[in-house]
């Protein structure tokens, strides 16, 4: 049994309407926001998992950050790897392969947590982030051609706006669930009778196998309604019609799609390093002073803005200069982060969590950007900027490192850098000088 997303461009359906040579598939669009929704969730589980983890194996930030490292690192590896699965699958196979990839990803957290092993989590990270991985490089593309391309930002602000809503219910998610547990210190674990020792070790591990269990199911049924359904299949500036006839080299000669993967760079890596600190930041005595379950729920605040951002953002694109508001939206971000390392207390709490609401339009702007008028070399630039992700890994490793020497507070100053180039991204890095295709 299949679903239909839509009908043929010929017939009157009010569910299809044409703008030019394109046709947009309100439907299709629906079902693939699903799937947004879902990597959303399972991206921003990690920020409640590193300071658990943390706490479990007495950890310092930059060790911390190896579960960042580890997630992102892997878009980096495998986004090259995806794109060619994407070449021969097609967008929905791949799609339907990449939850089910993660799905025994998350499945693999149960043995981990079991284990108690911290490389354990890692390699479980890995096989998650990989699955992501491959949903990232064949969704983005297809929502940018599932209408005209002059809204193509709008529609991928407006699928990354259900992206948001899986991270803003993921923290509230995980501080029920995995931050349940008072982690004890490897002191008090010594200190409590074996039976005692073996009863808390259950509880702990319970707290983290049982949500990755439940998001294994749900993953497995998402793949098999994206299977049921008949999605349309786009060929045009599709990673298939770049198959073999051109190589990255060829995309990066255009000056915005070099710009765009650095922006996808620096902006993935100050997005993940400050939610990644949040936890810990807003839980400090001279900040928020509160427990770290408690924090946890700012972190829902931070992705909750996103996620309000991206609805009102998928309007004000369609309306105003991509360029402008991704400026304007860099601008308000570096000037929070300036207060909160300059203040304490709540003004520094609040800044720091409304970055979240200014977050909103820049991943997909920048990414239909970086692909704007590529033509044939969709696919490549597409692939180039999934790669690009790997800033996720690596800024919040070097804040890590900053946190351990000079504060957590003044480590800010790192994703504070990343946004200013955004700023000059959205003002002169984005300008096409030349394109493979005219403009529509």
């Amino acid at each position: 049994m299949a679903f239909t997303a839509a009908t043929p461009p010929s017939s009157r359906s009010s569910t299809v309407s044409t703008d030019s040579r394109y046709t947009y598939y309100p439907l299709a669009l629906t079902v693939i926001t699903t799937v947004f929704f879902m990597w959303g969730f399972l991206t921003c589980l990690n920020d409640i998992l590193i300071p658990h983890l943390k706490a479990v194996f007495e950890l310092n930030y930059a060790q911390a950050m190896l579960v960042q490292f580890t997630f992102f690192g892997t878009y980096f590896l495998l986004s090259l790897p995806a794109g060619w699965v994407v070449g021969r699958l097609g967008y929905k196979k791949s799609i339907v392969a990449g939850l089910v990839i993660a799905g025994v990803g998350a499945l693999g957290f149960w043995p981990a947590a079991g284990l108690r092993w911290y490389p354990a989590f890692l390699g479980a990270l890995f096989v998650l982030a990989s699955g992501i991985t491959l949903l990232q490089v064949a969704a983005n593309p297809y929502v940018a051609l599932l209408g005209p391309e002059r809204t193509s930002s709008s529609r991928l602000t407006l699928a990354q706006a259900l992206n948001s809503l899986g991270t803003t219910i993921a923290p509230y998610f995980g501080s029920l669930l995995i931050l349940s547990t008072q982690v004890k210190s490897s002191t008090q674990l010594a200190s409590l009778a074996m039976k005692e020792q073996l009863l808390y070790r259950a509880q702990e591990a319970h707290s983290v196998q049982m949500p990755y269990l439940g998001l294994a199911v749900v993953l497995a049924l998402l793949a098999l309604f994206v299977w049921l359904f008949r999605l349309p299949a786009l060929e045009e500036s599709t990673i298939k019609a770049d198959t073999g006839h051109h190589t990255l080299l060829d995309a990066l000669r255009y000056p915005h799609v070099l710009f765009g993967v650095l922006a996808i760079f620096f902006y993935v890596g100050a997005e993940v390093s400050i939610g990644s600190f949040l936890v810990n930041y807003i839980s400090q005595p001279d900040i928020g002073h509160m427990s770290e379950q408690e924090a946890a729920r700012y972190v829902m605040v931070y992705w909750g803005g996103a996620m309000v951002g991206r609805f009102l953002g998928s309007f004000l694109l369609a309306a105003f200069s991509p360029r402008k508001l991704l400026a304007i939206f860099s601008v308000v971000n570096v000037l929070l982060l300036i207060a909160t390392m300059t203040s304490g207390g709540t003004v520094s709490m609040y800044s720091v969590v409304a970055i979240g609401l200014f977050n909103s339009i820049m991943f997909p702007t920048i990414f239909s950007l970086g692909i704007e008028r590529m033509g044939p070399l969709t696919g490549k630039a597409s692939s180039l900027l999934i790669m690009a992700i790997v800033g996720g890994a690596i800024v919040p490793s070097l804040q890590g490192m900053l946190a351990d020497t000079i504060g957590i507070q003044h480590a800010f100053v790192l994703p504070t850098l990343c946004y200013a180039y955004i700023v000059f991204y959205g003002l002169r890095g984005s300008n096409i000088r030349n394109a493979p295709v005219s403009a529509q």
